[in-house]
């Protein structure tokens, strides 16, 4: 008995210390967005006051909010684009039998092997080739390349689990193929949807490189580099009110998707783990 409380407590002091350590620079850059001035060199660990001046600041110029905007739109459409483009793929890659469809896969997902700064130059000779550079499509074609093979490999997986009777019932009542992928699979194929759905718009939404490498204007950058590029305006020293704020209002989309989805994410990761 005594035992079983020991290891029990352990086991919860465990998951308390995670959890700190897991949200206390969140917690903590929250605290610091609502200081100003030499309040934000005091390591206050409560909060003393509440101030929105750093909020109202990175919005007041206008820049932030664009920035916010085409973060929204190209992380939108990355997901949106690399769903549509996985879930049609997964279905001929997970139902569709012919000669090389395993080499295929692994060659999809060998694409996600490479590091970014392995493929950045070429991709950028590339972009400037296409004349889409300083715009939201080079952007956009970037992160599919990385976004895209993840979420075929995964859909394909979740795709070949699929009972085979309900893909045979669909076709003695004469449906294509493109309702079957639409009507009978999709709306078993949620959870895994909205796993892969999330984790595309996370790594388009934090993603720095391509986006530094591909932008040279304000209004075509996205947030991650607004919020690199608020050192040192003006030759001013480095707003840390101002970055801290940005960092929150960052964090908060990834967040809110989070909580809302938890369900259906979990349910998305362990699907196929038991079966009966």
């Amino acid at each position: 008995m005594f035992a079983a409380i020991v290891k029990r407590s352990a086991f919860y002091a465990l998951v308390l210390a995670i959890f700190i350590v897991s949200t206390f620079p969140l917690y903590y850059a929250i605290l610091t967005s609502f200081k100003t001035g030499t309040a934000l060199f005091r390591p206050d660990y409560w909060p003393a006051a509440f101030n929105v001046a750093n909020y109202v600041a990175i919005f007041s110029t206008g820049i932030f909010g664009r920035s916010l905007a085409n973060s929204v739109l190209i992380a939108s459409s990355v997901v949106g684009l690399s769903l549509l483009l996985a879930v049609t793929a997964a279905y001929a890659l997970g139902r569709v039998s012919f000669r090389g469809r395993s080499l295929l896969l692994l060659t999809i997902l060998s694409v996600s092997m490479f590091p970014q700064m392995a493929v950045l130059a070429g991709l950028f000779e590339l972009i400037r080739w296409a004349g889409i550079y300083n715009t939201p499509f080079a952007m956009i074609t970037s992160y599919l390349i990385f976004t895209l093979p993840f979420t075929v490999w995964v859909l394909t997986a979740f795709m070949r689990d699929l009972p085979i009777e309900i893909e045979e019932a669909a076709i003695v009542d004469g449906a294509s193929s493109w309702v079957i992928v639409t009507r009978v699979f999709l709306p078993l194929m949620w959870p895994a949807l909205v796993t892969t759905g999330l984790l595309a718009f996370i790594g388009a939404w934090n993603e720095f490189v391509f986006a530094l490498t591909f932008t040279s204007s304000d209004s075509q950058r996205t947030v991650s580099v607004a919020i690199a590029t608020f050192e040192g305006r003006g030759g001013r020293e480095v707003p840390w009110g101002n970055l801290m704020a940005a960092s929150v209002v960052l964090t908060i989309p990834v967040v809110v998707l989070v909580l809302i989805f938890q369900r259906r994410i979990i349910s998305g990761l362990t699907s196929g783990s038991v079966k009966g």
